[in-house]
């Protein structure tokens, strides 16, 4: 994702500054800079490993069935109703990336906890062929509403901007009026909203996993779960080479979890944080064929 170039005055938008442009009124008024909603915003500190943590994560949950690895699964266990997954569930999981990328644009729904009570949610649209996004962000604490604006996000990071007053309109709509200097960019860090996002902008694929050798990375039957009335079977996601066959402890399960329907529609993912208690959960909810995604701040120049 571009950045902005030096010089530029964004009207109070500096990545981690929660006081500055402040109107009167407005409830992040006399936030301490360096608060949660600061940290988020400039990506707090990174620790080293909950981001190697977060590498081997992502690098088996959009490759399948990866191969070698070390193993990084120490969340959960095998509860007494899970199994392997049969070959026709290990098809509808390999062919759910590719399902999703021939839906997208996507509208989806991320939920993170970071910490002290605070909840980010985003809401959004997600385009799998460009692999660009945007939406509105809401960041919420103990007190009530801590911040909202547009967010837009794509491989390599993503930007924050204030939303335009009365906040009509779709995501992207809005967003797509806001000139390059109008974002406050960043890269990703490994805390819970840009390991959601990250993960998010990745899960459409133009091409199916094998599904022999997904079948092969440990995988799992975990029960069948109703959502707005339609039938999906949740599986635990594939695991590192040395995990799936028996070299991590006994029992160990892929922090991923996804729900997949009988056709192969990827409804919704969670994925568990080391050291927070509430997954991270994405829900892709539908279609906007309308959605185009804006050039900023994107563009250069």
């Amino acid at each position: 994702m571009a950045r902005s170039k030096s010089g530029d005055k964004r009207a109070g938008r500096k990545p981690g500054d929660s006081t500055a442009g402040t109107k009167p009124g407005d409830k992040t008024a006399g936030r301490r800079p360096g608060g949660p909603t600061a940290r988020w915003k400039s990506g707090g500190a990174r620790t080293p490993r909950r981001v190697g943590w977060l590498r081997a994560l992502l690098a088996v949950a959009v490759c399948g069935a990866a191969t070698g690895g070390v193993v990084v699964y120490r969340n959960a266990s095998d509860s007494t109703t899970s199994r392997p997954v049969t070959v026709d569930e290990a098809s509808r999981i390999a062919v759910s990336r590719l399902n999703l990328y021939q839906a997208s644009p996507a509208t989806v729904t991320l939920t993170a906890a970071e910490g002290g009570g605070v909840m980010v949610r985003v809401e959004g649209v997600v385009d799998y062929r460009t692999h660009r996004a945007a939406g509105r962000y809401r960041v919420t604490g103990p007190t009530g509403e801590l911040d909202h604006g547009l967010i837009v996000w794509d491989g390599a990071g993503l930007g924050l901007a204030p939303q335009a007053g009365g906040g009509g309109g779709p995501a992207w709509q809005q967003a797509e009026h806001i000139p390059r200097p109008g974002w406050s960019p960043r890269g990703y860090t490994a805390d819970p909203l840009d390991s959601g996002l990250q993960l998010l902008i990745q899960l459409g694929a133009d091409r199916p996993d094998n599904p022999l050798l997904l079948a092969q990375s440990g995988p799992r039957w975990l029960g069948r779960d109703l959502i707005d009335g339609r039938s999906y079977d949740r599986f635990s996601g594939p695991r590192s080479g040395d995990a799936a066959h028996g070299a991590g402890a006994d029992g160990e399960l892929s922090p991923l979890t996804y729900w997949i329907d009988g056709d192969g529609g990827l409804r919704r993912v969670t994925m568990r944080m080391p050291g927070l208690g509430t997954p991270t959960t994405v829900e892709i909810t539908g279609r906007d064929e309308a959605a185009k995604l804006p050039e900023a701040p994107w563009a250069a120049g």
